[in-house]
């Protein structure tokens, strides 16, 4: 009697744990193809988490089977090609991707009910390993096709492709796969996949793949001065200036030492004509980095601003000090300095004046022959008359110009 009640309770306890599927998951199993269960998922009331994870999984099945399809025709043409023998049979490119796409999704989804304590308190899962195996396999797949269609102009589907791809890496459920194969690249796709989210408008994606990339340090500079220039390539009221400069402070707390931020920082105080804020931040940074160029540039700048050439000169002086190599700097150290030698009242000042404007006009052409960066031309042409007069004239304005 005791082992026959002792049967009934594990027969119980066996009933109660290996429940009967429900009727839509029955209907979810029994799918042909991905469409099909993904409508029947969609329209289904399942009774508890452990049935939503079973119903993903069958997605992930069924977009496994498309993608086993076509790659196995890829592995058959390969073979052909090796061989020589037999016939190369076409295959769909765009639904092999399109279907690791799918089961990306459905994984990813899969497993956030997978994850999720069982009926006695257990987190037990049972689909993640397998999906993650399977699935990471075939990823790179969408490297070559995203970038065919990327030659053809198909930029939704490039995003969609190598999104999925970036995507799936920084996921959970493939944490424990083996990154270290795509390091060399993983980088460069994450940049380019924010480039095309950002073309497509969807901010919230491009500085996601923006920040990824960021990461790689080959991509970091590149992937930041992106996101910089992608963040205020839209401002139309001051609300969204007021949000920019927000973004920008927030990126130079991140990344001090850039200079693209900081002058981008400069540039956006001066289009909302925020001297105080220009200054504040200029001489907070020389603060911390004394002999930054780029500071002491903004710095003379200002000052030239305000017709203030002797002070100009004195930042700017510092500024080729710390970057001799820099034509634009060079350029309007010299406007300075032939400024002041154009109010000077001492002859001897003034002479000295113009040598030091000269030198840094010459500098400018030797940094920047071709005028790329600054047309110093006229304004060194007018250094070499202000110190030799009539001699400047003629064949040696031709000779400067050159």
């Amino acid at each position: 009697m005791k082992k026959m009640m002792i049967m009934a309770m594990m027969f119980v306890a066996s009933a109660t744990t290996f429940a009967a599927d429900s009727d839509a998951l029955k209907a979810i199993k029994k799918a042909k193809n991905y469409a099909e269960a993904a409508q029947l998922i969609k329209n289904a009331q399942l009774a508890n988490d452990q049935e939503k994870a079973d119903a993903y999984n069958k997605l992930v099945d069924l977009a496994m089977d498309k993608v086993s399809k076509e790659t196995g025709t890829i592995a058959k043409n390969v073979a052909v090609a090796q061989l020589g023998t037999g016939t190369v049979e076409a295959y769909d490119t765009l639904g092999l991707a399109d279907a690791i796409c799918d089961a990306i999704n459905a994984a990813v989804e899969c497993n956030k009910y997978d994850q999720l304590p069982n009926a006695k308190g257990k987190v037990a899962p049972r689909f993640a390993k397998k999906n993650a195996d399977r699935i990471w396999v075939v990823r790179s797949n969408l490297i070559n096709i995203g970038q065919d269609e990327a030659s053809k102009g198909n930029n939704d589907n490039v995003l969609k492709y190598w999104g999925a791809f970036v995507d799936s890496s920084v996921d959970p459920l493939f944490a424990e796969q083996n990154h270290e194969a795509e390091k060399a690249f993983f980088g460069q796709v994450a940049y380019f996949a924010g480039r095309y989210a950002f073309e497509a408008k969807d901010m919230e994606r491009a500085n996601k793949y923006l920040d990824i990339a960021m990461k790689d340090p080959e991509q970091k500079d590149e992937a930041l001065n992106y996101k910089i220039f992608a963040a205020g390539s839209d401002l139309k009221s001051k609300a969204d200036s007021l949000q920019y400069v927000e973004q920008l402070k927030t990126l130079y707390a991140e990344h001090p030492e850039n200079d693209i931020i900081l002058d981008k920082l400069f540039t956006t105080y001066g289009g909302m004509n925020d001297k105080a804020a220009q200054t504040a931040l200029l001489d907070n940074h020389l603060q911390k980095y004394p002999t930054n160029s780029i500071a002491l540039a903004n710095k003379g700048m200002m000052a030239i601003n305000n017709n203030d050439a002797a002070e100009g000169a004195k930042w700017l002086k510092k500024a080729t000090e710390a970057n001799p190599e820099n034509a634009v700097i060079q350029f309007y150290l010299g406007v300075c300095l032939n400024a002041q030698g154009a109010e000077a009242d001492d002859a001897t000042q003034r002479k000295s004046f113009f040598q030091e404007a000269v030198k840094a006009f010459d500098k400018a052409k030797e940094i920047d022959p071709n005028k790329d960066q600054v047309n110093w031309g006229y304004n060194r042409y007018q250094a070499y008359y202000n110190l030799y007069g009539e001699d400047a004239s003629e064949t040696k304005q031709a000779e400067l110009d050159k």
